[in-house]
Order: C-alpha cells, then structure tokens, then sequence
C-alpha cells in the first residue's frame, strides 16, 4: 500500500486514453437525452481539452451522419421553449444565439411562431399571473404583468395590449366583481 508521501508508477494510472476515443464518448454521452447545437458540443470538447483539430474532425463526422444538426435543434428549441416557457421570438433569437446558432437557421427556426401564438402565450402568462395578483391596485398589477411579458421578450405594444385586455376581462368579469 503506497503511502501518501510515495509517488505513483506511472504505470498504475494505465494507458493514456486516445484523444479521438474520449471525445467520441464525450459527445456521445452530451447528446444522449437531448439534442443539442454544434456550439454547446465544441466548447464541451474543449473544456475536456480535446485538441481542436479532433474536435472538428468529430463534430463534422456527427453532422453528416446526422446526430449534429443545428436546424433541428434550433426547431425543438423554438417549439419547446416558446410553449413551455411562454418566450417570444426576440428571448427565443437570443438564446439560440447564446447556443451558437448560425443568424440565418435561427431566423428560419423562429418563422415557425406565428404572431397569433406569440400573443395566445402572453394571454395565458398573464390569465395565470393575474390568479395571484387578486386584490393589488391595478396600476401595480399592469406594472408586474408588463415586465412579466418584457422579461420572457414581447414587446412592450403586445404586453400593454395584452395585459389592458386580460385585466378589463378579468374586473368586469362578474365572479371577480368586488374584490
């Protein structure tokens, strides 16, 4: 039993590992359970100090065979986040260009939301928000919902829209009347 003083054989620590094995299983272990965009994969690679060179050679081997696509991904992106979360397609561009997806395949990923989704989301954020909001005066109210909606990326004409509909919905509602 080595003590901690005593240096450790090299030979105890086996072979060294071939860089284009570990980063093959790297990228396989990453994309087991979700897909995910070029970007996100090269820079993992790089963290686990997998030389550049390999690196590339793999992730051009992993797009043409179709386990690396960045349209694809930025589609499944765009449909879960947007439903999901309630984002617009302005927080929706911005985190695809946070993924590292190319301008031109992200605009054609966000052509999917059309403007009356985009709008049915911020009605359903704001119907849900308004339950806990019961009792606030209602300038308070249209102030919290608004930034609700600018923070998930709707524009500020879509938001006051929006909100001024649900809260004029929601006090001549006559369930709510005298609260």
């Amino acid at each position: 039993m080595a003590s901690i003083s005593d240096p450790v054989d090299e030979q105890d620590l086996g072979p060294e590992a071939d860089p284009e094995s570990v980063g093959r299983k790297i990228l396989l272990d990453q994309l087991t359970g979700r897909a995910r965009s070029r970007s996100d994969l090269a820079k993992k690679l790089a963290q686990k100090n997998v030389p550049d060179d390999i690196a590339t050679r793999l992730l051009d081997r992993f797009e043409e065979v179709g386990l690396v696509d960045d349209a694809a991904f930025a589609h499944e992106w765009v449909a879960q986040r947007q439903e999901g979360r309630g984002l617009a397609k302005r927080a929706l561009a911005q985190e695809l260009r946070k993924k590292g997806i190319d301008d031109e395949v992200a605009r054609a990923a966000l052509d999917t939301v059309d403007a009356k989704d985009e709008v049915d989301a911020a009605r359903l954020l704001v119907q849900r928000k308004l339950r806990s909001m019961r009792g606030l005066d209602e300038q308070v109210a249209v102030r919290r919902l608004v930034g609700m909606l600018a923070r998930k990326g709707y524009s500020s004409g879509t938001a006051f829209k929006v909100v001024r509909e649900e809260l004029g919905a929601d006090l001549n509602d006559p369930e709510h009347q005298g609260l």
